[in-house]
């Protein structure tokens, strides 16, 4: 570790002391002798740095770093382009189902969005109190959707909304792993007959990613009532049922030894009923899963199995009626980690080339354990699930809940499924990669041979403009036929 590096991080340890001291409210004199211990450091630094030693202001002009903060990044005129495209197909899905659109602030109370996302939780940005009020910045759009039906006492909709989210993950840029990076959900809130509307979310789920050509997917599907009587059956103890579901929705990146261990040497869990647990998570396949679990008589003798099998009869036939049932795979693996899910869940994932959605898929290379602030080996790491969600069926009514009692008449049932924009968007751009991008949307170029022809130019533009067609002209008195040309040539514009 070379002087500079060594003083930053006494900077960086002295600054966490003086941070503690604060907080605790000690003496000031204790407080005042780390604070000086601290600016000497810095001084030092700011010397390592370059800085003058006879510059006591401490104030050297050190130079700019001009880059995005970690986890975020800079769209291009032709990757935008390319966003827009994905964007305007996603829309027209929706549209087409019949929703409408919402908007929410990016930011929220801290308390609406703590208790919602388990162990995810520790992923959620909170903003500086700036007036009374500790915010947060949104960790997704389902949160913000639940708490506008409970406020605005909203019973019924079909809504869609498109919007940037924050999670302070450890990024992996190139594989679509951001820490600001858009949603685009689509949810039906309201009673209707037990599961049309969830089988009209994985239509929807296929109909868009066909649509934006993500190449090979498959869309496994779990109810939260099945995997809450596998974990009823095995022995699993209530308080411990969603840190076990949490360790079981990373077979997907891990292999069953790896979360076996997870589940009994970090979260306490017997072998005996690890190994129970296993017998059933490792279970894939179709509607002859189903049957499978049906001819299970210690699991149908839960009352919540019973309930999420007869559930997925019905979703069996009717993802059949709609046309999608090639594209589902049923996995008892999957149980994602939201707390506020009750019962089915979906996670549509990419699938290798030739292979059916009810075999067992590749799983996903596993990348060294980072630390926070370390950077993720981007080569170990898959796209992962390009889209996911689920019913939740209590999310509103505890919002409102009077005195922390729930109430069914305060219930609003909610399914749906989000897509996650950044993955969709690295998969096309890698499947783009060869073709011509067009970042304009430019049909005409006026051009013009020999001097003094702009107003003409203009003219022409303004007679096309009048009739709706996307064109432009050089901005110059005397332009250059070539150099006219050859910005078509660039532009991808078709007619000049």
């Amino acid at each position: 570790m070379s002087d500079v590096e060594q003083l930053k991080k006494q900077v960086d340890e002295q600054g966490q002391v003086v941070r503690k001291l604060k907080g605790d409210k000690a003496e000031a004199e204790v407080i005042n002798e780390q604070v000086a211990l601290l600016l000497a450091l810095k001084e030092k630094l700011r010397i390592a740095n370059g800085g003058d030693p006879n510059d006591k202001g401490g104030k050297s002009i050190q130079p700019l770093v001009l880059k995005t903060p970690k986890g975020t990044k800079d769209y291009g005129a032709k990757e935008m382009s390319v966003r827009s495209d994905i964007f305007s197909t996603i829309v027209n899905v929706f549209e087409k189902h019949g929703a409408v659109t919402i908007d929410t602030p990016v930011f929220e109370l801290k308390e609406i969005l703590m208790g919602k996302y388990g162990e995810d939780s520790k992923l959620i940005y909170d903003l500086k109190d700036q007036g009374g009020e500790e915010c947060s910045l949104r960790y997704d759009l389902t949160v913000p959707f639940a708490r506008h039906l409970a406020m605005n006492r909203i019973t019924a909709i079909k809504r869609y909304q498109i919007a940037k989210v924050y999670r302070r993950d450890q990024p992996a840029m190139t594989k679509g792993r951001m820490r600001e990076f858009y949603q685009c959900d689509y949810d039906i809130a309201g009673t209707y007959d037990a599961m049309i509307p969830d089988a009209e979310c994985v239509r929807v789920a296929v109909e868009i990613l066909t649509n934006v050509d993500v190449g090979p997917f498959v869309i496994k599907i779990n109810h939260r009532k099945i995997l809450d009587a596998i974990f009823e059956v095995a022995g699993v103890p209530e308080e411990k049922v969603r840190t076990i579901s949490s360790a079981v929705d990373k077979l997907d990146k891990m292999p069953w030894a790896d979360v076996k261990r997870e589940m009994t040497e970090d979260k306490g869990l017997s072998d005996e009923v690890a190994e129970r647990i296993g017998r059933f998570v490792l279970l894939k396949g179709g509607e002859d899963l189903l049957s499978e679990l049906q001819a299970n008589p210690e699991l149908m003798a839960s009352k919540k199995a019973q309930e999420g099998v007869a559930d997925m009869v019905l979703f069996f036939k009717y993802v059949k009626v709609l046309g999608v049932l090639p594209y589902v795979s049923f996995d008892l693996s999957l149980a994602r980690g939201l707390d506020y899910y009750t019962g089915i869940i979906y996670e549509a994932i990419l699938v290798e080339e030739n292979v059916r959605p009810t075999e067992a898929q590749p799983t996903a290379t596993k990348a060294n354990e980072v630390k926070d602030g370390q950077d993720i080996d981007e080569s170990v790491v898959r796209v992962g699930s390009i889209a996911g969600g689920g019913r939740y069926d209590e999310l509103v009514g505890m919002f409102l809940a009077t005195k922390g009692k729930k109430s069914k008449k305060n219930e609003v049932p909610c399914v749906g499924i989000s897509f996650g924009v950044e993955r969709i968007f690295s998969i096309v751009m890698s499947r783009r990669q060869n073709a011509q991008l067009k970042a304009n949307r430019t049909k005409v170029y006026v051009i013009s041979i020999g001097d003094s022809l702009i107003e003409e130019r203009m003219r022409i533009a303004t007679e096309l403009w009048d009739a709706g067609l996307a064109t432009e002209f050089a901005y110059k008195v005397k332009s250059n036929f070539k150099a006219q040309m050859n910005h078509c040539d660039d532009e991808v514009i078709p007619w000049a």
